[in-house]
């Protein structure tokens, strides 16, 4: 599943294509995505983009008409391709600027979303409450130690809880937590302060080192020109069960928490 960082990325590369452009037509191939992509999406048509931001892992193409929200799902891609181009099996929905260039959504799976909404998009029911941005100021130590309070859930699921935070998925849970020396089978209410200090550094360090290097290499993501992350060579915990610690030589050990895998070092993460 894209996580923020591939996300992010994403975004980062539709935004020279759509920023300050106009919208000429919107084609909807298939409407059954996750959710069906409502027809007043057509109401982009003649409008500028006049802002392409993100919201955990939503894309935000707004105009003064409203805004379009875009989820890649599990399987889900952005492309810019050329107007005219002939989509694919999975290409389910067009937004072509006039400039000839086209933001084409690729999903397989379909688990994806297209919306459209008339009002602030970060009061939509699906954004509003979401938790803070990883990299901005509002997620800090003394917010996680007290949001964690009374929780006996483990500190792997709790900082993959879109509620608490958003965008640290199940690679850069494992990754974080491995580069704080936490255990991620450690009751999230229970964790010191300090060791939140610590974790909230690594959450950063680690999703803005993938931002930068282009998101994490996952057989269903690619970037808008169509290359794969770069990020995945450099994973110290997340896929490298059986594998040696990089810090201890330990054996790296693979457990299932909340239906995800988790990777972690035992001598490491105390």
């Amino acid at each position: 599943m894209p996580e923020l960082p591939e996300v992010e990325t994403t975004r980062k590369g539709i935004k020279p294509y759509t920023h300050q452009q106009t919208v000429a037509k919107v084609v909807v191939r298939q409407p059954k995505l996750r959710w069906p992509v409502p027809t007043d999406i057509a109401q982009m048509e003649g409008q500028l983009i006049e802002s392409v931001r993100r919201r955990g892992k939503y894309i935000l193409l707004e105009t003064s008409a409203g805004t379009a929200i875009i989820h890649l799902g599990m399987s889900g891609s952005l492309r810019i391709v050329d107007d005219g181009l002939e989509p694919e099996k999975h290409d389910h929905v067009d937004f072509i600027m006039d400039t000839g260039k086209t933001v084409r959504l690729h999903d397989p799976r379909r688990f994806g979303a297209v919306l459209w909404t008339q009002q602030n998009p970060l009061k939509h029911k699906l954004i509003r409450s979401l938790g803070p941005e990883p990299l901005s100021d509002d997620f800090n130590a003394d917010y996680l130690y007290e949001v964690s309070r009374g929780r006996s859930m483990s500190i792997k699921q709790f900082i993959m809880n879109g509620h608490v935070v958003v965008g640290v998925g199940n690679i850069y849970a494992c990754e974080s937590l491995f580069m704080s020396g936490i255990s991620p089978k450690w009751q999230a209410g229970k964790v010191s302060k300090a060791r939140y200090q610590k974790l909230v550094e690594q959450i950063k360090i680690v999703l803005a080192k993938a931002i930068a290097q282009g998101g994490t290499t996952l057989k269903d993501f690619v970037q808008v020109e169509g290359k794969p992350g770069y990020f995945k060579q450099e994973l110290n915990a997340y896929g490298r069960a059986g594998e040696r610690c990089n810090n201890c030589e330990s054996t790296i050990k693979q457990i299932t928490q909340g239906q995800r895998s988790t990777f972690y070092c035992g001598k490491c993460q105390r």
